[in-house]
């Protein structure tokens, strides 16, 4: 059976009533491929991400090191994270949408300014309120970049054959800068201290300033006028609501009162945010591309992904110098490993998706991370470093090849005008299951540990029974995630194959 949604003729970029138009594409094809402008372009924007990238993860080593230094108490470290993660996660959307009005070069640059001077702060910071700030304006910087920088891309790069190279170049580097980041954090810390990883952050924010002014071409939607104010305040607040709701109860379970608070006012205005959407004249999401099963569903799997993954390197982390006793440095190598598997899988991805299609690469990789994970249940004293090694490092594999083709399954069929907002989508689901993952696979690790410990068990042996069960629900959600994508995605393809015929 062809894969319709896969293979089919990329649709001209469209403005309304459905007129064509290609305002916003920057032609970088030559007869022997991409121009060396175009290589630079791609350079710059998949660096941009990386940084990113690097600083979701470049701290989680670090963390012990900057509470002694900066006297935080152990139940407030985790908001080093989270004080990036809300803005970086909760500002997406909104950030993908001023970029759309006022132009994505000119908010890309804005938040690589805001970005690295940000990251000046947090080198220097010299008490915990002004690290605090310093991560938070990181955070709203990301949310400038990722999204504008996404658009960018896909708005430079024709559908096909280009564009899926550019998005598996860009979610490889994605991908291996959180584990580089990992890295870097653990032989920085050790080596100089926790302020050079944020040093490091700002070297790479002035190498991205140089470029993007001479390098970068205007892009926006010619035919948006205004934001749609209603809709975003409720999907931002909505994501910021959950996102430190999630966060918190990581740390101290769901019964708290703002951890309940914060689930239920989520929930209830991401209801009131589909409610505005729907009677919005310009919505800052419109409903009728989430109505796109590619759009919907590919962004599942996307953010399934992302979240999974990146709860199996925290607990992974955890396992390692909690249980095992490994340095911050020698932790990092472990999974420099799976970054050297995961960087594979992104150059690969490309050629498996010309082949087989976006769905069933995006299945294929799904069900490879999923069946890949799930042994890691058995991770124990003695073993776990070898499992994280081979098992783990092969997951990664298939991981990427899932990152790469939900990039292209949700972008696909859309018009130049709409990138903005499916790249924003998309990036959204990459942001918010990163942030996502990891609070709530440690809180179920975090409630089958703390339940051994008040039975008798040793701290070790109870951590460890944690992680175990952690890493058998995340296998699961990620297999059961691939059924999904994979029946709402050929329902689709029946349907494309339906009209076809009787065309």
């Amino acid at each position: 059976m062809t894969d319709v949604l896969d293979r089919s003729t990329p649709a001209a970029p469209e403005g309304p009533g459905g007129t064509a138009t290609t305002a916003n594409i920057t032609d970088f094809s030559t007869t022997s491929g991409l121009s060396a402008r175009a290589k630079l372009v791609l350079f710059l924007l998949c660096a941009a991400n990386f940084m990113v990238a690097v600083d979701f993860s470049i701290l989680n080593i670090a963390v012990p090191s900057i509470g002694k230094d900066l006297h935080i108490a152990d139940a407030n470290l985790q908001w080093i994270a989270t004080a990036f993660a809300l803005p970086s996660g909760g500002l997406l959307l909104l950030s993908g949408r001023v970029g759309d009005l006022v132009g994505r070069k000119k908010v890309f640059i804005t938040g690589t300014i805001l970005f690295t001077s940000a990251s000046v702060i947090a080198a220097i910071a010299w008490v915990p309120a002004v690290l605090l700030a310093g991560r938070a304006l990181q955070g709203i910087g990301a949310a400038m970049i990722v999204p504008t920088g996404m658009a960018l891309l896909t708005t430079s790069f024709p559908e096909g054959p280009q564009r899926e190279r550019a998005l598996g170049i860009n979610g490889t580097l994605m991908t291996v800068g959180f584990t580089a980041g990992m890295v870097l954090g653990g032989v920085l810390t050790q080596a100089l201290s926790w302020r050079s990883t944020m040093v490091l952050n700002t070297v790479m924010g002035a190498v991205v300033l140089l470029g993007a002014p001479r390098l970068l071409t205007e892009s926006r939607n010619p035919h948006a006028s205004r934001l749609d104010v209603p809709g975003a305040a409720t999907v931002t607040t909505a994501l910021l609501a959950l996102i430190y709701a999630l966060s918190t109860a990581a740390q101290a379970g769901f019964g708290r009162p703002d951890v309940v608070i914060g689930l239920v006012a989520g929930v209830a205005l991401l209801a009131a945010f589909v409610f505005i959407e729907s009677r919005a004249a310009e919505p800052l999401v419109s409903l009728r591309i989430l109505r796109r099963r590619n759009v919907a569903i590919g962004n599942i799997g996307g953010l399934i992904t992302f979240a999974c993954m990146s709860a199996v390197v925290f607990l992974g982390t955890l396992f390692l110098q909690q249980v095992e006793g490994m340095s911050p440095t020698l932790t990092g190598l472990v999974f420099a490993v799976m970054g050297v598997a995961a960087a594979l899988g992104g150059m690969i991805a490309p050629r498996l998706i010309g082949r087989y299609g976006a769905r069933t690469t995006l299945v294929g990789g799904l069900i490879f991370q999923g069946a890949l994970i799930l042994p890691l249940a058995l991770i124990a004293p003695g073993n776990g470093t070898v499992l994280l090694l081979t098992i783990g490092a092969v997951a990664a594999f298939g991981h990427l090849a899932a990152v790469v083709s939900y990039g292209v399954t949700a972008t696909s069929g859309l018009g130049d005008t709409e990138q903005g907002l499916a790249t924003g989508l998309v990036t959204t689901s990459q942001q918010v299951g990163l942030t996502l993952g990891i609070p709530l696979l440690s809180a179920v690790a975090s409630a089958r540990s703390d339940s051994l410990r008040t039975a008798g068990h040793s701290a070790k042996d109870a951590l460890t029974s944690g992680i175990q069960l952690s890493m058998g629900a995340d296998g699961v959600v990620v297999l059961v995630a691939a059924a999904l994508v994979w029946f709402g995605l050929r329902a689709k393809t029946v349907r494309a194959e339906t009209v076809r015929s009787q065309g």
